[in-house]
C-alpha cells in the first residue's frame, strides 16, 4: 500500500507515519528527516537546506524529487510507503505518479490532516524534546511531570527546533497555503483524497486513518 499524509507543518504527519510503519510494515519517507540529516552532515545540500528551512520556505522541486526517487526504488520500499512531507507541489505530485508507475505501482490514498492554524501554532511553538532519549514534551499540553527532568530517562537537558517558533511557523503556513494546498484538488479529482481531523488526539487520528485504510483494502 502506498500512501501520502498531507497537511501543514505540525499537523501530526510524522507521528501517524511512524505508527503506520509499525502497524502495516510501510516504509516512512519523510523529507523533513532526510533534509535534517543533510543539515547535520554539513554537506553542500545540507547547508542549502538549512538556510531554506530556517527561513520557513520550501526546498526546490528537483532536489526533493531526486531524494524521493532514490528511496522509492530501494528494495525495502517494495512492500509499501507512507510519504510524509512529499509531494508539496503539483509538479512533485506528477513526478510521484511517474516514479510509482515505472515500478508498476500506484498511489492508494492521500489522507489530509485538516487543522486550525492558530491552534496549530500554539501546539507547535511550545514543543521540545529530551536531548538524551528524544521523548517529546510541550510547555502547556505535555510538560514533564517534574519540571526540568525527563519522565523517561531522568535527563535535565532539553532541545527545541529552531524553526518551532511562531514567526517561522507562520511563514511555513503561508508557504503551505500558496504551494501545497493547491495539490488537494489534484488528488480530489483522482478520487484519492480522504479527510481526517488533524486536531483530534493522536490515537483518534490513528483510528480514523485505520478505518480509511481498512475500507480501501476491503474494496
Amino acid at each position: 500500500m502506498n500512501l501520502i499524509l498531507l497537511g501543514p507543518p505540525g499537523a501530526g504527519k510524522g507521528t501517524q507515519a511512524k505508527r503506520l510503519e509499525t502497524t502495516r510494515g510501510l516504509v516512512q519517507l519523510s523529507t523533513g528527516d532526510m533534509l535534517r540529516q543533510a543539515v547535520a552532515s554539513g554537506s553542500a545540500l545540507g547547508q542549502q537546506a538549512k538556510k531554506v528551512m530556517e527561513a520557513g520556505q520550501l526546498m526546490p522541486d528537483e532536489i526533493i524529487i531526486a531524494m524521493i526517487a532514490e528511496r522509492i526504488a530501494a528494495p525495502e520500499a517494495r512492500k509499501g510507503i507512507v510519504l510524509d512531507g512529499f509531494p508539496r507541489t503539483e509538479a512533485q505530485a506528477e513526478a510521484l505518479d511517474k516514479m510509482l508507475a515505472q515500478g508498476g505501482r500506484k498511489l492508494d490514498a492521500v489522507i489530509e490532516l485538516a487543522v486550525d492554524e492558530e491552534a496549530l501554532i500554539e501546539r507547535i511553538s511550545g514543543r521540545f524534546t529530551c536531548a538524551k532519549c528524544g521523548t517529546g514534551y510541550h510547555d502547556k499540553f505535555h510538560p514533564p511531570k517534574k519540571p526540568g527532568i525527563c519522565d523517561v530517562c531522568g535527563s535535565t537537558e532539553f532541545v527545541r527546533r529552531k524553526d518551532d517558533n511562531p514567526e517561522t511557523l507562520k511563514a511555513r503556513l503561508v508557504a503551505y497555503r500558496a504551494q501545497t494546498a493547491p495539490i488537494v484538488p489534484y488528488y480530489r479529482r483522482k478520487g484519492l483524497l480522504k479527510l481526517v481531523d488533524g486536531m483530534a488526539a493522536p490515537d483518534q487520528v490513528t483510528r480514523e486513518i485505520e478505518t480509511i485504510l481498512n475500507g480501501i483494502a476491503a474494496a
